[in-house]
Parts: C-alpha cells; sequence; structure tokens
C-alpha cells in the first residue's frame, strides 16, 4: 500500500514538473523553478554551503521538488478510497494556494507564481493537476480505487 502511494505521488510529481517545464517559457505561465532555486539557495545559505553553477542549481531544485511533491502526493492514497478524489481535490489546491501565498512570509519573491492574476491560476492549476493524476495512477494501482 505505501509503496502504490509512493509510486503514485511520484508520478504525479513528474506529471506537474512536465507541464511546468514544457510551458515556462510561455509568457504568463508561472516560474515555479525560479520560487524554488531561490529557496533552495535561502537553506543553503544557513548552513554555509552553496551550490556552483546555474545547471547544478536547477538539476538540484528538480529533484528536490520531485521529491517533495511525491511525498505530498503519496498522502492522497492514505484512508478510504471513497474520498480519493475528495483528498486529491484538497491536496491539490492546498498545494497550489500555499505555492501562491507562502513566500511572501518565507521571505521569497512572489513574482514567479503570483505575478497576476492568471499566474496565480496556473500555479494553483499545475498543483491540482498533479494531485488528480496521482489520484488515476491510485486507481490504476489500485483497483479497488473508485474512479
Amino acid at each position: 500500500m505505501v509503496f502504490e502511494n509512493l509510486i503514485s505521488g511520484l508520478i504525479g510529481a513528474v506529471a506537474l514538473n512536465l507541464l511546468h517545464e514544457g510551458l515556462k517559457h510561455k509568457k504568463g505561465t508561472p516560474r515555479i523553478d525560479l520560487l524554488g532555486e531561490e529557496a533552495l539557495t535561502k537553506i543553503l545559505n544557513v548552513f554555509d554551503v552553496s551550490i556552483d553553477g546555474k545547471s547544478k542549481r536547477y538539476q538540484a531544485t528538480l529533484a528536490g521538488d520531485i521529491i517533495s511533491n511525491s511525498l505530498y502526493y503519496s498522502l492522497i492514497g492514505n484512508g478510504s478510497s471513497t474520498f480519493i478524489w475528495h483528498r486529491a481535490i484538497l491536496s491539490g489546491l492546498t498545494a497550489g494556494i500555499g505555492a501562491v501565498t507562502l513566500p511572501v512570509p518565507m521571505g521569497l519573491d512572489e513574482k514567479p507564481v503570483a505575478k497576476t492574476n492568471q499566474v496565480k491560476m496556473l500555479t494553483i492549476a499545475y498543483y491540482l493537476a498533479g494531485a488528480l493524476v496521482t489520484a488515476t495512477a491510485l486507481k490504476l494501482i489500485k483497483p479497488t480505487v473508485k474512479l
């Protein structure tokens, strides 16, 4: 059960990142990667550590993003399968709204994910999409989950 949840969470996290990576250079779309790089740099600065080179920072950020979102999305599979879609929607909306509203209180630049209302809505939609992909993967992996 835990294994299926983790695999489904990974599938949702990869879907989220593919969506973001595929659209990030389009005008009016979120730049979740820039927010992640800024957060990673701040965390590493606390420990007086740095990652040299934009490419290495990007790779470390992407790896951290996939790992953390995989773990987060894997929680969708916990509990009764009757409420999996409710948990997916709630989890996706919570992650997206958090991504839009938490940068400023965390001392990060909100512009990459909240520059305009369109960017805010797309940020939330990306995380919701990742959660829904996770629930779909759970359905395929665990046939007892109702579609």
